[in-house]
């Protein structure tokens, strides 16, 4: 399926990673390419930067098909340097972030 909101998804839009119950990460949406399979049905490829960029772990469901995040509802990005540190225990970050600390 094509996303009925391509154009405003292609204006800085990214897909957010759901991880054990967690949004973790993002890439950005470069473009969509159409993609027909071997067997014939019409596609959607989503093309996404190589970069992973992680973000504040934020507690979110596994969903299926396409969901649209506002942008005060999207993950802020983890600042600058804090990538290199030791990630606190999954356990740990998801009940900081039930009680809105992280």
């Amino acid at each position: 399926m094509w996303p009925k909101r391509a154009d405003e998804i292609l204006n800085g839009g990214s897909m957010y990673w759901v991880i054990k119950g967690a949004i973790l990460a993002r890439q950005e949406i470069r473009r969509f390419e159409e993609k027909i399979g071997a067997d014939g049905i019409r596609r959607c490829a989503i093309i996404l930067a190589p970069e992973v960029v992680p973000v504040v772990p934020t507690l979110k469901r596994p969903f299926q098909g396409w969901r649209y995040l506002k942008a005060a509802d999207a993950p802020m990005d983890l600042p600058q340097g804090r990538e290199a540190e030791e990630p606190l225990p999954a356990s740990l970050q998801a009940a900081l972030a039930e009680i809105g600390l992280l």
